[in-house]
């Protein structure tokens, strides 16, 4: 027997190990779950394809349902097109308030939310993946059923990436996803409009 070979064999891989470890961190955040505890509205951007109901309480000759088109504008009374992407219901609200100052008494507008087109994509070890576009919001867990599932002999979904961007920055979160399927958390991670899912490969030695 080599023992010189044996010992860089066993240092090869605990190097390897300590490599897959430290990999396997990075680019994520911890993420705070979802439970029947937690309280208080996530601020959802409008999007295009969106449908939104505008409100003005003391005209109601101005008040219109219009959905946002593909450029991420609507076109309103008096005022013309508008671009909206991007802006959550109160930005929304406030610059319509300035857009209409001199047309309106009580200075008030209220923008909702009637329809929305949701749309994630999922990748990796998933049987169909690609992009989802659904009529109401879903978790990570419905999105990759909706993908198809995965192969359990090759999906990790212990350590299932989901990357967001927001306006500020992008964000990405690694979530258990195995633990919520097979019934040992009762957490839950929405997703939101836009967001990537990627389950990664299970690690296997050679």
């Amino acid at each position: 027997m080599n023992l010189g070979n044996t010992k860089q064999n066993g240092i090869f891989v605990v190097v390897s190990l300590l490599l897959i470890l430290t990999l396997s961190g990075c680019g994520s955040t911890k993420y705070t779950p979802n439970t029947k505890n937690q309280s208080g509205p996530e601020k959802i951007t409008l999007q295009e394809g969106d449908v939104i109901k505008i409100t003005f309480p003391d005209a109601g000759n101005l008040n219109t349902t219009t959905k946002i088109q593909r450029d991420g504008t609507i076109k309103l009374p008096a005022i013309g097109e508008l671009h909206v992407a991007g802006m959550t219901s109160g930005e929304l609200e406030k610059v319509l308030l300035a857009k209409y100052a001199d047309q309106i008494v009580s200075k008030e507008i209220n923008v909702s939310l009637e329809s929305s087109t949701f749309q994630i994509y999922v990748t990796g070890e998933v049987m169909h993946p690609g992009k989802l576009v659904s009529d109401r919001p879903m978790t990570v867990v419905e999105a990759i059923l909706e993908s198809g599932g995965v192969d359990f002999s090759r999906a990790n979904l212990k350590g299932v990436i989901i990357t967001r961007k927001t306006k500020e920055h992008t964000e990405a979160f690694k979530v258990d996803v195995q633990s919520m399927m097979n019934g040992k958390s009762d957490e839950t991670f929405d997703l939101r409009p836009n967001d990537v899912v990627f389950v990664p490969e299970k690690f296997s030695w050679y």
